[in-house]
């Protein structure tokens, strides 16, 4: 634990302040009043009253400190949070991935190794029952993506009860403002909010977290002074026998009043969803150290001014103000009201990216706010979807109650997937007994089911929300997963046979041309169907082939060491080659122009690779789609198989540069036209007067470099999916309509890869599924 560590962590706990805990700190202004109005209202005695702060208490020390705190946090993946990381965990500690092209390479990457070893865990029975069963697998990950949607119904539902609440409070003071003018208030508050969020997580951070520390240390001294100025034997509800108390008092209508107590831990699902962010300990340090005891405090006091005061239940936060403080402590709790929404809004960008990482949402543009932290994005077709979304529930319901029953119901429903799942990471990642599982998953799922019981009771009266929005996001991500699946499958089937390709010979039967061809495809192994369906149609192709695979893996980051496999196709005179290339969920395809020339370089270097180790030019006889290599593309200056020079040049050069055609250099003059300030740096490759070198590799070698000079084209299918003649009527409603729609209305593969629009030559191709 150095200084600097230690400096480090306390700047993020600072920071987390205003992105993690606002929603958390901001209850207290309606829980009291969401607990005791309606079946309690009978029941606004001191004993009543000390139940539910007790209930209160018990409820912030079991789920948000104990569980959250000191257990789930422990089972971060590599740095990173929420229910989509406990996913990838398990994913890798046993196989229950759906991903269709992972490669046993894929278990070589140092972040793959992440946590304890699993040699040990293979024999578990549980672990091959279910690694047998697709069915249970698919369960697994429909448990999963509906986690995940709760999660974003919490980022609509959370801005809309933070802001409405906090205007309300102007109700207080001055009668005169009615329903109409609050909302049209706090719609124009929650556009602002979500206009500020390209600045990106960091910048907003600064801005929030002074307000959120204000407002910590506001409602601890209030709530302190209301302890001892109205009730000090408020002290004694910390037992928990005053919760037996209650519910013997209360019966029937105290269990139904669980549907507000459980607002009290609303917000808590951020401080796992937002770990990537942060850091566990700068978490731990804020939440154990301030958070939790200001919450207790100000709970303690409310509950001390409440039972004195048993008519002030519905504006018990305002009403227990001291009056010289009111006004500051109101433009305060406003304020934090309005950051309270920050923390979620942050955890779905967090999440859908994962979520599109792991195959299971639409292609959208990832924004990288902060150079320093690599978790802080910000998705802008996403953001205006929930900024439409929260201003249709606040100008519907225009009522905290009713969001407030909403609101609890989809918190529940993650935190009970969430316990599931740690369940599993305690059984298959940890290996630990299964006996220690099902004691945790009973206790909490005892807690949080009794919870849920009572938050479904409130399914009329705006419970039904949630359930509506996730089912709508549960369909968007099962489609996407579904359609891609039947997509890739088709491909694997669809192969073009290395026999064929071995029986056109190195010319593979037509003209090759100077330059090199990138082919894009998902196959990881094996030429895909656009390949022959090129050929077949045009009568040139490039002399050198290098068959591109852009895949993710179930791991956050991808070091730029392991990013590249390289292998051969076909003999070496065939000049064709395959290249993977590796993402984790959490990693962003950055646009640096240098992904030619990485690729160049690492070609060469498993040229020369497989010219010295002998493993791998045998394994060409045994195989014809022969071995990868990982090949480390840290910095081009490094290889020793190529010189690197390079220069800035302003003209565009796009694979064009000396073309006779007239239509071609207009087309490049236009560009130019377009784009006149890009600086485009260019490298070009020699080789070494290295006379020890073996002639085959050289003339290998050689041709690389002519063909990188004579330019680059890039060849993607242009697909168009559809389901066959004889598939179900579900089946081409999913297909036809569903997923078809999603692939017309999200980006395009050749944006979301960052390929220069001028060099991409786009192949049709029908796919029935």
């Amino acid at each position: 634990m150095s200084w600097a560590n230690l400096s480090r962590n306390l700047i993020l706990a600072y920071q987390s302040f205003g992105v993690v805990y606002g929603d958390l700190s901001t209850s207290p202004l309606y829980v009291f009043r969401s607990t005791l109005e309606g079946k309690l209202q009978k029941h606004h005695d001191e004993e009543t009253i000390f139940g539910a702060f007790s209930l209160i208490f018990w409820t912030l020390t079991f789920i948000p400190l104990l569980k959250y705190v000191f257990i789930l946090l422990s089972a971060d993946d590599n740095g990173e949070g929420g229910t989509f990381a406990l996913y990838s965990l398990l994913c890798r500690h046993a196989k229950f991935n759906l991903l269709p092209n992972q490669q046993a390479a894929d278990e070589e990457l140092s972040s793959y190794k992440y946590g304890p070893s699993s040699q040990s865990a293979t024999s578990s029975p549980l672990k091959r029952f279910l690694e047998r069963h697709k069915r249970l697998r698919t369960a697994l990950l429909v448990v999963v993506l509906f986690g995940t949607c709760m999660v974003i119904g919490d980022g609509v539902l959370t801005p809309a009860i933070s802001v409405l609440s906090s205007v309300s409070g102007i109700r207080t003071t001055e009668r005169k403002f009615t329903d109409g003018v609050l909302v049209l208030l706090a719609c124009v508050i929650l556009i602002g909010l979500f206009a500020l969020q390209h600045f990106g997580t960091h910048k907003v951070a600064f801005m929030f977290a002074p307000i959120v520390i204000v407002w910590l240390v506001s409602i601890f001294s209030v709530g302190l002074y209301n302890t001892i100025y109205w009730n000090p034997k408020i002290v004694c509800a910390l037992s928990p026998h005053y919760i037996f108390k209650f519910f013997i008092q209360t019966g029937k209508d105290g269990w139904i009043s669980l549907g507000g107590i459980l607002l009290c831990i609303t917000g808590t699902e951020a401080m796992f969803a937002d770990l990537g962010h942060f850091t566990a300990l700068s978490i731990r340090l804020a939440f154990a150290f301030v958070i939790y005891p200001c919450l207790v405090v100000q709970y303690m006091g409310q509950a001390a001014f409440l039972s004195k005061n048993p008519n002030s239940v519905n504006n018990t936060f305002y009403d227990s103000i001291p009056e010289p403080v009111y006004w500051p402590v109101f433009v305060i709790a406003t304020l934090a009201a309005i950051v309270g929404s920050q923390a979620v809004i942050t955890a779905t960008f967090s999440i859908i990216k994962q979520c599109h990482a792991l195959g299971c949402f639409p292609r959208v543009k990832v924004v990288h706010t902060s150079k320093h932290i690599c978790g802080q994005i910000y998705i802008p077709e996403i953001n205006w979807i929930l900024m439409i979304l929260t201003l249709a529930i606040t100008i519907g319901f225009q009522d905290t109650t009713l969001i407030g029953h909403a609101y609890g119901l989809a918190c529940m429903t993650v935190m009970l997937v969430t316990t599931f799942l740690m369940a599993l990471v305690i059984i298959f990642v940890w290996q630990k007994s299964v006996l220690l599982a099902t004691v945790f998953l009973l206790f909490f799922w005892v807690i949080e089911g009794v919870y849920l019981s009572a938050a479904f009771t409130k399914v009329p009266q705006g419970g039904w929300v949630p359930l509506v929005l996730s089912f709508i996001f549960m369909v968007v991500m099962y489609v996407w997963h579904y359609g891609t699946r039947r997509k890739y499958s088709f491909d694997l089937h669809n192969k073009v046979s290395l026999k064929w390709l071995l029986g056109l010979g190195p010319s593979l039967g037509i003209v090759r041309v100077p330059g090199i061809g990138l082919i894009y495809s998902e196959l990881a192994t094996g030429v895909p169907a656009i390949f022959s369906h090129f050929v077949t149609n045009l009568p040139a192709f490039h002399k050198v082939l290098v068959f591109v695979c852009v895949k993710s893996v179930p791991v956050p980051y991808v070091s730029p060491d392991e990013r590249f496999l390289i292998g051969r196709v076909c003999p070496r005179p065939y000049r064709m080659y395959r290249c993977i290339v590796r993402y984790g969920y959490k990693d962003i395809q950055r646009d640096d122009g240098d992904f030619e020339n990485q690729l160049i370089q690492s070609i060469a270097e498993f040229i020369q690779m497989e010219a010295v180790e002998p493993q791998f030019s045998s394994s060409e006889s045994s195989s014809l789609d022969g071995r990868m290599a990982v090949i480390s593309t840290r910095s081009l200056e490094s290889t020793s198989t190529l010189i690197v020079s390079e220069h800035e040049d302003v003209s565009m050069d796009f694979s064009i540069p000396s073309s006779k055609s007239v239509t071609l250099r207009s087309l490049q003059s236009l560009y130019d036209d377009e784009s006149p300030q890009v600086r485009r740096r260019r490298v070009r490759f020699q080789l070494p007067n290295n006379l020890g070198m073996d002639p085959a590799v050289r003339e290998e070698l050689l041709d690389l470099i002519q063909a990188k000079e004579a330019g680059v084209a890039y060849i993607m299918g242009h697909s168009y999916v559809k389901a066959r003649k004889s598939a179900s009527f579900l089946k081409k409603l999913v297909i036809d309509i569903g997923y078809s729609f999603l692939r017309k209305n999200c980006r395009g593969p050749a944006v979301a890869l960052n390929i220069p629009h001028i060099s991409l030559i786009e192949v049709g191709m029908i796919y029935y599924v």
